[in-house]
């Protein structure tokens, strides 16, 4: 009598053993997807609530000049403010009593985020500008992992679409988003 195992039993095992491959792979994405999420929800979106509750507390733009944590005299644009450089934004925040959105980064004070993305980890920096040619406030983003900037692209506008929606690639008129593995940061915008 031979001793050993059949094909049919080492084809279950083989199948077994793919199914939980699968499984641990697919648990991955759904890990990298919802630390995604959170870093939108707890930075990004942060930023975006507390710009349009302080224009709602106090009528004026935020970083849009002196009085506002921005510089010069007010005009209704946001001043180009880096919030990683500088704390006047956040300043004026506290003064008011809004709540200056959390970081990763120590000493940061809100402006800027360590963001892992599938090929590099970056500090992402928040700066309130606004654009060039339409003169609409915006927040750049700059530093972000291009498989995350994908990720938000499709939270905030609801779609994939680079060139559509108010998150795009900074200064970019593609329609479609760089390849991950190949460009592993760009710099985005959100418009206000």
């Amino acid at each position: 009598m031979k001793k050993g195992f059949t094909l049919v039993e080492l084809s279950i095992v083989l199948i077994i053993i793919g199914l939980i491959i699968g499984g641990v792979i697919k648990g991955t994405d759904l890990i990298n997807s919802a630390q995604q999420k959170k870093i939108y929800n707890t930075w990004v979106k942060e930023w975006q609530i507390v710009i349009n509750m302080y224009q709602d507390k106090t009528g004026n733009v935020l970083a849009d000049g002196a009085d506002n944590g921005g510089t010069g005299t007010a005009d209704g644009a946001m001043d180009g403010i880096d919030l990683n450089a500088t704390s006047t934004v956040q300043a004026r925040l506290k003064e008011i009593g809004l709540t200056v959105p959390t970081s990763n980064v120590a000493a940061s004070d809100g402006g800027a985020y360590r963001i892992q993305g599938k090929y590099v980890t970056s500090e992402a920096v928040i700066t309130l500008d606004k654009h060039a040619t339409t003169g609409k406030n915006l927040m750049k983003i700059a530093g972000v992992p291009t498989d995350v900037a994908i990720s938000f692209d499709t939270i905030t506008d609801g779609v994939l679409g680079q060139g559509t929606g108010n998150f795009t690639w900074d200064g970019n008129t593609s329609t479609e988003w760089p390849n991950v593995e190949t460009t592993t940061t760009v710099d985005v915008v959100l418009e206000l």
